[in-house]
C-alpha cells in the first residue's frame, strides 16, 4: 500500500517520543523526547557514546528506531520516510565531498541526485558557491581545499535540495577559530532563512553561541533541556571571590563577612552570589565602606562546562542531575575587577 505524505506540520520541525535503540544488551537511547521548533537552533550535547550520532542517524533515516513515534518536518519517520529524506539535509562527522573532483562538480553531482535539471543545478550551484564564498575555489580539486572550505563546500552541497531541517553532526570539529566562527555565521544565515538546524558539537561555547534550546544526552537518557540560561540555572556554585595579600584586610573581611567561605592560606573569600548586578554592587560597596581592599575581585557564574561536568557521569567523579557536582576550586575566569 502507498503511503500519502500529508502536509507537513508548522509548529515543530521534529518531535520525538519514547525514541529507542539498542544494540543487543547495549541500550544506546532509552526512551527520549525532543521538541524542536520549526527556523530554531537545537543542539545536542554528551559525551562520546552518549547516543547524539545515533539520534541524528535515525531522525535522518539512515537507521531504523526500535521504538518510539517521531516526526520530522511534518511527516511521519516511520511510514513516509521518502517524504523525511526530501525535507532534510545531513552534514556528518566526515565530509560527504569527492576529493578527485572540483567543487563545482560536487555541487552539480548532488544536483543531479536530486534530479535537478541541467538549468536549474547550475543556477543553484552558482548561487550556493557564491554565498559560501567558494566561487574563486570552484573549479580547483577539493583536494586543495582548507578544512574550513571542504566544510563549507559540504554544508553547500546539503543545500543544493533546499532541505528544510538540516542535521549537522559536529560540524566545525578540526576548524581552527576564524573558521569556526564563520560556520557560526552560515548556520545562523540559515536559520534566519527559516531552516532548522539540529546540531550536535562536542563545543559548549559552540552550543551558548548558537542553540535557542540544548539537551543533555547521558548514558542514552536526556538529562536535562532548555534554553542556554535555563540549564545554567539548574547548577549551583555562582560566587564572588575576594583575594587579598594583606592578612590584616584579609582577616577584617573574613570577621565581617561571615557567610563567605575562607581559604586561610591564599587569603581568598567566596561568598555566594548568583553574579547579578546588584549582589556585586553589595559586595562593592560594603568593602568601600570598611575601608577594606580587595586585590583580586572574581565573579564566577555557571557556564556550560559547570552544567555539562555536573548532568553529565564520569568514571571518576559520577554526578547525577538530582546532586550537581560543584565546580572545581580555582574556576573562577568569567570576570575579573582588579
Amino acid at each position: 500500500m502507498t503511503t500519502t505524505a500529508t502536509a507537513p506540520t508548522r509548529d515543530l520541525a521534529i518531535a520525538a517520543t519514547g525514541l529507542r535503540k539498542a544494540y543487543g544488551e547495549k541500550t544506546v537511547l532509552d526512551g527520549i523526547d525532543l521538541a524542536v521548533p520549526a527556523g530554531t537552533v537545537f543542539s545536542l550535547l554528551g559525551p562520546n557514546g552518549a547516543g547524539k550520532t545515533t539520534a541524528v542517524q535515525i531522525l535522518s533515516t539512515l537507521i531504523g528506531a526500535d521504538g518510539g513515534d517521531v516526526r520530522v518536518a511534518g511527516y511521519d519517520l516511520a511510514t513516509q520516510a521518502h517524504a523525511v529524506r526530501a525535507a532534510i539535509g545531513v552534514t556528518g562527522q566526515f565530509s560527504a565531498v569527492d576529493n578527485l573532483i572540483t567543487g563545482e562538480e560536487n555541487m552539480l553531482l548532488m544536483a543531479d541526485l536530486h534530479h535537478l535539471g541541467r538549468r536549474e543545478g547550475r543556477r543553484i550551484t552558482a548561487e550556493l558557491l557564491a554565498a559560501f564564498d567558494l566561487v574563486e575555489a570552484a573549479g580547483k580539486p577539493a583536494s586543495t581545499y582548507s578544512g574550513g572550505m571542504r566544510r563549507r563546500l559540504d554544508i553547500a552541497m546539503t543545500l543544493v535540495g533546499g532541505p528544510r531541517v538540516i542535521f549537522l553532526d559536529e560540524p566545525t570539529t578540526g576548524l581552527d577559530p576564524r573558521s569556526r566562527h564563520g560556520m557560526w555565521r552560515i548556520i545562523r544565515d540559515l536559520v534566519a532563512d527559516g531552516v532548522t538546524v539540529f546540531l550536535t558539537t562536542q563545543y559548549l561555547d559552540e552550543a551558548d553561541e548558537l542553540a535557542d534550546r540544548i539537551a543533555v544526552l547521558d548514558g542514552g537518557r536526556l538529562v536535562a533541556q532548555g534554553t542556554a540560561e535555563e540549564l545554567k540555572r539548574l547548577v549551583p556554585g555562582g560566587h564572588v571571590r575576594l583575594r587579598f595579600t594583606d592578612p590584616a584586610a584579609y582577616g577584617s573581611a573574613a570577621a565581617a563577612l561571615r557567610e563567605a567561605s575562607r581559604d586561610d592560606a591564599s587569603l581568598t573569600l567566596r561568598i555566594p552570589s548568583d553574579g547579578g548586578q546588584r549582589q556585586l554592587r553589595a559586595v562593592l560597596d560594603w568593602l568601600d565602606t570598611a575601608g577594606v581592599e580587595a586585590d583580586e575581585l572574581t565573579v564566577h557564574t555557571p557556564d556550560l562546562d559547570d552544567v555539562f561536568f555536573a548532568l553529565t557521569a564520569s568514571p571518576t567523579s559520577p554526578a547525577s542531575p538530582s546532586a550537581p557536582a560543584a565546580p572545581a576550586a580555582g574556576a573562577d575566569s568569567k570576570e575579573t575587577v582588579r
